[in-house]
């Protein structure tokens, strides 16, 4: 059977996130509803992340096998008009060989946190960044990032709830953009890694944002990091300003798509 990569965006404000879960509306349900009515006959997608309810995606990728040959443009437009309304859209498909996986075979992920600072309320962004009132001091949140990037035991930033075997990553990268508006600012918090764990991305971000605030001096992150205890995380932040941006392979299956 010919397997397909996806690249899929959506809004994860609807949706309990991207796993199928028994009653509730989830992001691979949505698009596997839409692929069975091309093809009633496959079993189902895999993606490189499960992303987690009102999490979205700008570059989730997903694998599927389907039972005839599809042009990958044609095969893209058809899901798109199956799709509608929902806020899901494939942005491109690929034919890939049966060893690629979208999960396993990703080498790195990318997650983009957006963190608006104003004292109106949202209206465009709402839904898709997190709002707080004060500005928060990103040199200070720079110096706390920086003792998060490389190999560590990151148990105090995974949730309770996280299956993975190990709580030692790889944090290749955070960084952080601050953008001025008239009414305030926009934070961006880019992390690169090979994976991480189940809520890593938001347990650092709300962590980091304590220092901003003033309430955390940097060097607190290092000691929240060295207790390897989640009592020790800072707050939580809410999953409306994360998205997964990108995933990287070994070789881009979309590089010659359309």
């Amino acid at each position: 059977m010919p397997r397909y990569a996806l690249k899929i965006e959506y809004h994860g404000g609807p949706f309990s996130g991207w796993q199928r879960q028994n009653g509730q509306r989830s992001v691979q349900e949505t698009v596997e509803s839409a692929l069975r009515k091309l093809d009633p006959e496959i079993s189902g997608i895999a993606a490189a992340g499960r992303t987690d309810a009102g999490v979205h995606a700008t570059g989730q990728v997903a694998h599927v096998d389907m039972s005839r040959d599809w042009d990958p443009f044609r095969l893209s437009e058809a899901l798109n008009h199956h799709l509608r309304p929902e806020p899901v859209a494939v942005l491109a498909a690929a034919r890939v060989g049966d060893d690629f996986h979208a999960r396993f075979s990703a080498i790195e992920r990318q997650y983009l946190f957006r963190l608006i600072s104003r004292r109106a309320p949202l209206t465009h962004d709402r839904g898709l960044a997190w709002r707080i009132r004060m500005r928060l001091d990103v040199d200070a949140m720079r110096q706390g990032a920086a003792f998060l990037t490389g190999n560590h035991d990151f148990t105090t930033f995974r949730s309770t709830l996280c299956q993975a075997k190990s709580p030692i990553k790889t944090l290749d990268e955070i960084g952080i953009e601050e953008i001025i508006h008239p009414h305030g600012a926009e934070y961006r918090f880019h992390l690169r890694a090979r994976s991480f764990l189940h809520n890593q991305v938001r347990s650092i971000v709300g962590t980091l944002e304590r220092v901003g605030a003033g309430a955390w001096r940097p060097r607190d992150v290092e000691e929240a990091l060295m207790a390897r205890d989640r009592a020790a995380c800072g707050p939580v932040s809410p999953p409306d300003g994360l998205y997964l941006c990108a995933v990287r392979y070994p070789s881009d299956p979309f590089a010659n798509g359309r």
